[in-house]
């Protein structure tokens, strides 16, 4: 009885191993699901290549605000950040000791002059007697010379009163520019010393200058493609941090004299009008510069470029709707496309979405898009 029992546990113990193998071969032989993705056919044609550079928007003119005089502020016409006009009013100087001299030096010249006009009238008579030999010349020459005396004793007083007057002025300090003031200026009660003390500086906002820097190496390709700053320097892009392009084009204007010893770079600065005030010193954008036309480039969008471990590739949809990824060598950017150099072809179809759920050979639910379908949701 015992040996038909295990007989029995082993004959079904046999037969679950059968049913557990038939059932693994079913799921072995299942089909693989559908990834679904977008792509999109390479594109042909012939392209203007663009070249980006990294840059800083500064004020074309910043200008530190110093006072010709000495003394304590005494009124505050500003706060930090206001817009100012040239010759707008921003601080004033305790004027009161600079008022005084000018009222001492004001009654100095009166008192010189009346002293000029007696004397003058002297010189008159001593002419007439003169003339009628009632005094001697002696004494119409003296009295002359003592005239011219008291003439430039006036033209000093005189020139003396107009630096006091000019110094009384100069205790009311106005902006030397259109543009924007800084959050650190000082505030009243603060004695100033006289072109040493920055009370604030005033940053000019339209036109805006960006700075940024070219390498040896694009400096040398502008220059084989025997593309002159002239040329490519006048219609220059930015692009905003934000992403967003903005809607003026600006040129380029100044070009330093030669590479900085320490970064090997050549530094330049373009104008951008900035009518809206958008642009402010200190932001980072990038300069787009068009170069050299490249003939039946082909363009991919750069979402659909992948990097890993310093390899480039992409996922390609092959003959049969299966992924396959293949690498490729990628040039200059076109906006939202790149160009191709190596390992694409016109016919190609290459994953824009959905690659990050394919492996080699998946099979793939493709839904074709084109161009104007890769504006980003959301983006302007």
């Amino acid at each position: 009885m015992k040996k038909k029992s295990i007989l029995w546990m082993m004959t079904m113990a046999i037969l679950l191993l059968f049913v557990a193998a038939g059932c693994g071969k079913q799921q072995a032989v299942r089909p693989q699901q559908e990834v679904a993705v977008k792509a999109m056919q390479v594109i042909q044609k012939d392209s203007p290549v663009a070249y980006e550079f990294v840059g800083e928007i500064v004020a074309k003119d910043e200008v530190p605000i110093q006072a010709r005089v000495s003394g304590n502020i005494a009124k505050k016409f500003i706060k930090g950040g206001d817009t100012v006009r040239a010759g707008q009013p921003l601080f004033e100087i305790d004027s009161r000791q600079y008022s005084n001299t000018a009222a001492d030096v004001r009654a100095q010249v009166a008192q010189a002059q009346a002293s000029l006009n007696n004397i003058r009238r002297d010189v008159a008579r001593y002419q007439s007697l003169s003339e009628q030999g009632g005094i001697a010349a002696q004494t119409l020459d003296t009295s002359r010379a003592q005239a011219e005396q008291v003439q430039a004793q006036v033209q000093a007083y005189q020139a003396k009163l107009q630096q006091a007057e000019n110094d009384l002025s100069d205790t009311v300090i106005v902006s030397p520019v259109d543009g924007r003031i800084g959050v650190g200026e000082l505030s009243v009660g603060r004695y100033v010393q006289a072109a040493s003390t920055v009370l604030a500086t005033v940053s000019t906002v339209d036109p805006v200058q960006v700075r940024f820097s070219m390498s040896e190496n694009e400096y040398l390709k502008f220059a084989r493609m025997g593309s002159s700053p002239d040329a490519w320097g006048q219609q220059l892009k930015l692009v905003l941090s934000d992403g967003s392009e903005y809607p003026v084009t600006g040129h380029l204007e100044q070009i330093d004299r030669g590479m900085a010893n320490q970064t090997g770079t050549l530094t330049m600065k373009a104008v951008f009008d900035n009518p809206q005030q958008l642009l402010v010193p200190g932001m980072f954008a990038r300069i787009v510069a068009t170069g050299e036309t490249r003939p039946g480039a082909f363009l991919i969008p750069q979402r659909a470029v992948q990097e890993l471990l310093g390899k480039t590739f992409v996922t390609v949809v092959s003959a049969d709707n299966k992924a396959e990824t293949r690498p490729v060598t990628m040039g200059p950017k076109i906006g939202t496309m790149q160009i191709v150099e190596q390992g694409l072809t016109a016919q190609d179809v290459v994953v824009v979405e959905g690659f990050a759920k394919t492996q080699p050979g998946s099979p793939l639910k493709v839904t074709m898009i084109g161009p104007g379908d890769l504006a980003i949701p959301g983006a302007k």
